[in-house]
């Protein structure tokens, strides 16, 4: 193509530019899902713990309990979708600081240990089968399970940024903000059913509310940066709900205290939903932007392509050469 034409995305046989992800969205989608809620409850139960002590020991054992999802559910999803176990022992071969996706290994087997460390000391603590200092190993251990956990519930992220996928490269330090933030309100949205304390049930419904805020806030200026960068991959209407459906919920229920009990419980259980869908979207629009040459190879360009927060470059001209 010469340099006085402008490319109109169309390609050889319309073949795409990159070959699509070979995730698979439910296992895949619900690994990255379970690894930020169990990260967030860890979080959440370890400051809840030290902050109030035992006035919020039920939240916290809930909390403690929560964190085994990632370990368990969430280990045997990543497994599957390598189709063979022998891949993920290989990749805690070596520590590659480069890479996300040897950092979020060494952090999912790190977080595991310390955390059904402290669910287990927790389990022994209530059923009294140990001494004092059973529920002191579980305080302790808490603290490695907590920095893990933070790191669990945003990384993925990065490991999507990190490829040449353009809905997920596209996406910065937005994308991790909006991953973080649905982590935290998954996490406290699923603390808070069942909690029998009004006030700590207002508290996990404030964090919720505030981390939806953040999500939603998030989810704008991460579209921002894609529209800029050329992008046009709708969200669904899943995606859209996920957000301010549990929000608008969340805040009627702080507004009607007779019924706030119940509206808490179905916002909760529309928020851990919408978490759920969130990142099987996000991973579906990815997918689609990649198997689409019209974005893929306009987002390759040198003024499409995002700086360090996320953002893309307008240059003044967008014509392509040698393509």
């Amino acid at each position: 193509m010469s340099d006085s034409s402008e490319w109109d995305g169309r390609t050889y046989y319309a073949s795409p530019q990159l070959k699509p992800a070979p995730f698979s969205y439910g296992l895949v989608g619900s690994y990255v899902f379970l690894a930020g809620l169990s990260g967030a409850a860890q979080l959440l139960a370890t400051m809840l713990d030290l902050d109030c002590g035992r006035a919020a020991e039920a939240t916290v054992r809930r909390g403690r309990f929560l964190s085994l999802l990632a370990p368990s559910l969430g280990t045997l999803c990543l497994i599957l979708d390598l189709h063979t176990p022998q891949r993920f022992y290989n990749m805690l071969r070596v520590v590659k600081t480069t890479s996300p996706m040897s950092l979020g290994s060494w952090a999912l087997v790190g977080f595991s240990g310390a955390s059904t460390v402290t669910a287990v000391m927790q389990f022994v603590s209530d059923h009294g089968w140990g001494l004092s200092w059973v529920r002191h190993l579980a305080r302790v251990m808490q603290i490695p399970a907590a920095l893990t956990g933070g790191f669990l519930a945003t990384y993925t992220a990065s490991l999507f940024s990190a490829t040449s996928t353009p809905r997920w490269a596209s996406g910065g330090e937005g994308l991790a903000v909006k991953f973080a933030a649905a982590s935290v309100a998954s996490a406290a949205a699923a603390m808070q059913i069942g909690e029998r304390s009004n006030r700590r049930a207002r508290d996990l419904n404030s964090i919720a509310i505030a981390a939806l805020a953040v999500e939603l806030a998030a989810t704008l200026h991460t579209d921002q940066a894609q529209r800029q960068a050329g992008i046009r991959v709708s969200p669904s209407t899943a995606d859209r709900l996920g957000v301010t459906l549990p929000l608008s919920l969340f805040l009627v229920s702080q507004l009607l205290p007779g019924r706030a009990r119940r509206l808490s419980t179905v916002a909760s259980v529309a928020a851990l939903a919408g978490s759920l869908a969130m990142r099987i979207g996000v991973m579906r629009q990815g997918v689609e932007s990649a198997a689409r040459p019209a974005i893929s190879m306009r987002f390759a360009q040198p003024d499409n392509l995002p700086d360090r927060h996320g953002v893309a470059a307008r240059g003044s001209d967008r014509r392509v050469s040698n393509v």
